[in-house]
């Protein structure tokens, strides 16, 4: 992690853990599922997505329904640009810049948030901003597992908004917060039949959770590196094009790759414009595994191997043969309840019992999604984590 983000980390945990009494970690939930209690704020609704519509109407339907929480959360982002620059200068920026790089997206990721931008109403150039901003800094815990019958189960929380703007009153992040609304089901459809389904936020074209009915999972994770994000946007606009949004190259494997095999490799084999982790599970016994990604290479393949003992593989935002930062450890609570719940009964249910126990619950976590690939299955469910909870 950059000695920068290391100092905010550490600055913010001085100035928040006085609100937050121990325990930080809690025992290992149990019983949580059926979704019930004050962690669950709700479950997510369904939408399609007709693929062979033209790319600028595809999303109509969902943004018109949702239109004006992705307004707010457009105006949140607005809000915390002009408390770092004042004189709006930076929004004024985003609204004459981005604009130009949309024409630079490929297709159809291009159209598609052109589209947006006309029926929301929102500036182009925000409606980009909104769809490049997970490329830079998205904490997340992804796990993949396998039980004794051989099936494979895929859960994940998605947590997103540190450092965007911390709310002293309700004790929540801002951007975190508008995000819950805006979070949907979709049904990518093509001939009348589904292609893939995923848990997005509307607005945003690129996938970050999603299922292949009876082929693979997929979830992305970011990876905190120096040759990050930031670095591949800045190459991206000054012209030198040849890597892939992570994004987009997921949403490109679970609309074109027809196996886990194939999945795997373009996710290990496609350059990208920032690090990542990609969390994929297949449909067969042992095939489950974490691919840890630089911006060119695959740097390391992690795969279930039940005969070495390990059914699950399980993945934050550090490397899985490192320690992960002490204030942002939601490794070890996550492992020590896989741990304690045994293969024989692992389960939808008690898997979102692992990701409803903080800190793998935490004040960023926007929704927890749980995928059977098997029976082609994808549920989601909104969150919230009560006090004492911890802010990451």
């Amino acid at each position: 992690m950059a000695l920068s983000v290391l100092l905010t980390f550490t600055l913010l945990f001085a100035v928040t853990s006085t609100q937050f009494l121990p325990p930080y970690t809690e025992d290992c939930r149990t019983d949580t599922y059926p979704p019930n209690g004050p962690t669950f704020r709700g479950a997510v609704g369904w939408y399609t997505v007709d693929l062979d519509s033209p790319p600028s109407k595809r999303w109509d339907a969902v943004i018109t329904e949702k239109k004006t929480h992705l307004v707010n959360m457009i105006q949140a982002i607005r809000d915390l640009a002009n408390a770092f620059v004042p004189s709006g200068k930076l929004i004024e920026l985003v609204d004459v810049t981005l604009p130009i790089m949309a024409d630079t997206l490929p297709s159809p990721f291009s159209e598609e948030i052109k589209g947006i931008a006309a029926v929301s109403g929102i500036p182009l150039g925000e409606v980009v901003l909104f769809n490049i901003f997970y490329e830079v800094f998205t904490v997340c815990t992804s796990i993949v597992a396998e039980d004794h019958k051989g099936n494979l189960i895929h859960g994940r929380n998605l947590d997103f908004g540190l450092f965007m703007g911390w709310d002293v009153k309700n004790k929540s992040w801002i951007i975190s917060e508008k995000l819950k609304p805006l979070v949907v089901n979709l049904d990518f459809r093509r001939n009348n039949q589904t292609v893939f389904k995923s848990t997005n936020f509307a607005g945003y074209v690129g996938m970050l959770t999603g299922i292949k009915p009876h082929t693979f999972t997929l979830t992305m994770n970011e990876r905190f590196s120096l040759d990050g994000g930031y670095i591949g946007i800045m190459e991206w606009v000054l012209g030198k094009r040849d890597g892939m949004w992570m994004s987009f190259l997921t949403r490109s494997v679970l609309e074109d790759a027809n196996s886990y095999e194939e999945a795997k490799t373009r996710l290990a084999q496609t350059k990208l414009l920032a690090p990542a982790y990609f969390i994929l599970g297949g449909n067969q016994t042992g095939q489950g595994c974490i691919i840890t990604r630089s911006r060119l290479l695959n740097i390391d393949l992690l795969e279930i191997d039940v005969k070495l003992g390990r059914w699950y593989v399980l993945e934050t935002n550090y490397d899985h043969w490192e320690e992960p930062l002490f204030l942002d450890d939601r490794r070890t609570p996550a492992m020590k309840c896989m741990n304690q719940t045994a293969q024989k009964n692992i389960s939808v249910n008690t898997m979102y019992d692992v990701l409803s126990t903080k800190p793998v619950l935490n004040k960023l976590t926007t929704y927890t999604t749980l995928m059977q690939v098997s029976e082609g299955k994808l549920e989601s469910y909104i969150r919230d984590c009560p006090n004492p909870c911890m802010p990451w």
